[in-house]
């Protein structure tokens, strides 16, 4: 018996540049509205079928809201469309992003790690810039990087 074979993919979402942001609604990354937008997309770029064959294993497994880290499952078999359906979204919500793929993997766990390191990066990024202590938005967000450690799970 052959096991189902997914793929991680850990993505950056940034803000796009070349748009402009609306200062009422920043920019909200939870697993629902980046998993929303992924399925807008395949939907619109591959249409029912495309989506339907692609809903098995898509998930958004992790989201980091402060440093805007991700990772994305998806069926080895449909992770190339999901992938070019990712870099067509051009919106989360109502504000603009732009999708990086950092990261692709076979298995969670290198996944895992290359998520954990970019975060990192990142957090000592915020550390730098802000040169101020950490708030306790950013502490909680800091905490939940234990989930990210027991995604395996």
């Amino acid at each position: 018996m052959v096991g189902f074979k997914n793929r991680y993919m850990v993505m950056e979402v940034s803000i796009d540049p070349n748009k402009e942001i609306s200062k009422d609604d920043p920019i909200i990354l939870s697993q629902h509205n980046v998993s929303k937008a992924i399925k807008d997309s395949i939907l619109i770029n591959f249409g029912e079928c495309g989506l339907a064959s692609s809903l098995g294993s898509l998930q958004v497994k992790y989201v980091n809201p402060i440093t805007k880290v991700c990772i994305i499952r998806a069926s080895r078999d449909e992770h190339q469309k999901v992938l070019a359906a990712i870099t067509m979204v051009r919106s989360v919500g109502n504000c603009p992003v732009v999708f990086n793929l950092l990261d692709l993997s076979g298995n969670i766990r290198a996944c895992r790690s290359a998520a954990l390191k970019c975060e990192d990066m990142e957090f000592e990024k915020l550390k730098i810039i802000s040169g101020a202590p950490r708030t306790e938005d950013v502490n909680k967000h800091m905490q939940n990087l234990e989930r990210i450690k027991m995604l395996e799970h």
